[in-house]
This record gives C-alpha cells, structure tokens and sequence, in this order.
C-alpha cells in the first residue's frame, strides 16, 4: 500500500491526538487560504467577462 494512503498520525503541539473536529477546522481553514489566493489570482489576470445582453 502506497504511503500517501497511509492513515496519518495527527497530534497537537501538546502530543496528544488531534480530535475528528480539530482536523476538519484546520483543513477549512487551508482550503479557504487556498481559495482566496486563487480567486486573488483570478481576479488579477485582468477584467472578467460580463455576460449581458445587447438587445
């Protein structure tokens, strides 16, 4: 079995396992970094596209 299917051994900065919930909150909390730096990125790259009609 590969190792990136390991399951991880998470712990706290105190050694104890980290709860179901913790980890949840801290993988939100990556991935809505991770969206804001795209939509940053998105929003740089120039003027959207605006979809209107013209008649």
């Amino acid at each position: 079995m590969s190792e990136e299917f390991a399951p991880q051994q998470t712990t706290s900065d105190a050694g104890r396992p980290k709860g179901l919930l913790q980890q949840m909150e801290e993988l939100m909390a990556a991935l809505n970094a991770d969206l804001s730096a795209l939509d940053a990125d998105l929003q740089s790259t120039g003027p959207r596209r605006q979809d209107t009609d013209a008649g």
